[in-house]
């Protein structure tokens, strides 16, 4: 018996640039899929392919609805605009999935000032986005980022865990502490601008981790950091009702190299094995808009 399918079309990717009549231009690069729930049981069991929408379709319709964005949007804005195309313009189709991903290309600056048409890649964090859009016209948005490797020097610590015969890891109040975060969140209601919410989502990841320039904030933990990751997030983004957080504890072993000894100051770097740290935070009387 056939209990689930959809089929649609994977790892597109899109440049798209938009040209002002000042010689300005905006540009993205995302990768998109697209997938379709769609009244296609004949093709599992008769092998008939009648009125189905191609995956090679699909393709072309990633490229044409962001020839139609005729100006610079969001990778949300986008997302839902293709969502909905489907389901618009195919029958057949009850719903519509599209993930999209965003490089962090920035517009550079030289001698100060922004460049109208220059760009670099900027930071290690990928932007995603997920959108679903059904025939009853439903659209749940769901963005995130993923690979936000962040680093501090100082101001963390491990201590009061439990110890046993098992246990050879020592309580400190000084260490490194890196992660490299991946995190999705839930939009309730009407998001008028999905850059400056991702750029505030950011913002808080950023006051909850590193804290004010001079003092910075001291993390007792990785919970507890991603606890602040997570109230930093809703205050800042009041349309968003759950946010999850993955936070692998990639550590920099502590060091003392032939003849001396160590001081804070010298450390063997690792990626693996890691502690693994994931949590969802809501609003009050919010469901978690994932499982872990």
């Amino acid at each position: 018996m056939l209990a689930l399918q959809h089929h649609g079309k994977s790892k597109v990717r899109l440049g798209r640039v938009w040209r002002e009549p000042s010689g300005r231009t905006s540009f993205v690069e995302w990768s998109v899929q697209c997938m379709s729930m769609s009244d296609m049981d004949h093709a599992y069991y008769e092998g008939s392919n009648k009125d189905m929408t191609a995956t090679d379709t699909h393709k072309n319709l990633v490229y044409y609805v962001a020839k139609q964005m005729s100006h610079a949007c969001s990778a949300e804005e986008y997302a839902i605009a293709l969502a909905r195309f489907f389901v618009k313009e195919y029958p057949k189709i009850t719903e519509s999935k599209v993930w999209v991903e965003q490089k962090p290309w920035k517009r550079v600056a030289m001698d100060g000032k922004p460049h109208d048409h220059g760009y670099a890649l900027a930071g290690t964090e990928t932007r995603t986005t997920y959108v679903v859009h059904n025939e009853n016209g439903m659209t749940e948005v769901i963005s995130g980022l993923k690979d936000f490797q962040v680093l501090k020097t100082t101001q963390s610590g491990y201590s009061g865990f439990l110890h046993d015969k098992y246990t050879v890891l020592k309580d400190t109040s000084e260490r490194m502490v890196a992660t490299s975060i991946t995190s999705t969140w839930k939009y309730s209601g009407h998001v008028s601008d999905y850059d400056a919410a991702y750029e505030a989502v950011k913002a808080g990841i950023a006051e909850a981790f590193w804290g004010p320039p001079q003092t910075g904030v001291f993390s007792p933990s990785v919970q507890f950091t991603l606890m602040e990751m997570g109230k930093a997030c809703l205050t800042r983004v009041s349309s968003i009702e759950s946010i999850f957080f993955n936070l692998p504890n990639i550590h920099f072993l502590p060091c003392a190299p032939v003849t001396s000894k160590f001081e804070d100051d010298v450390y063997v770097a690792t990626s693996e094995p890691h502690g693994n740290i994931e949590a969802v935070i809501t609003r009050k009387d919010m469901q978690p808009h994932c499982r872990l």
